[in-house]
């Protein structure tokens, strides 16, 4: 917030300029993520064995959004995506989100077993 005071409130001022004074490419904020994930694993070094892109830190962030309540569409509006559908990936590819619900749906410590239906059943579609 204070480097957004220092700035301006002017919408058209570059949040995060390069030395020139114009936009960052895609190549300089690769750039700068690269060196500060490699400054980062100096002192954490669990980043160490993870990839970490510009998209990486986007997804996150979007699953952040997501898990902290925040509508998909405004999510969907904030990443640029035509379509909520796209937005609809991150949901899908959460594997926490996906861990929590397997979670609640086997009870532990219990042998999972092939159904086996009565014959009951097996006898119900013959009396169709």
């Amino acid at each position: 917030m204070a480097w957004i005071r220092e700035q301006g409130a002017d919408d058209k001022q570059i949040l995060f300029p390069s030395r020139r004074g114009g936009c960052l490419s895609a190549d300089a904020v690769q750039h700068l993520v690269a060196k500060y994930a490699a400054v980062a694993q100096q002192t954490c070094p669990s980043p160490a064995d993870k990839r970490i892109s510009p998209h990486v830190l986007r997804h996150t962030t979007a699953m952040e959004l997501m898990q902290a309540g925040v509508d998909r569409t405004l999510i969907a509006l904030w990443l640029g995506h035509e379509s909520v559908e796209t937005t609809q990936i991150y949901l899908d590819a959460n594997l926490s989100i996906k861990e929590e619900i397997l979670s609640k749906t086997t009870p532990i410590n219990i042998k999972v077993a092939r159904y086996q239906p009565d014959d009951n059943l097996l006898a119900f579609p013959k009396d169709l």
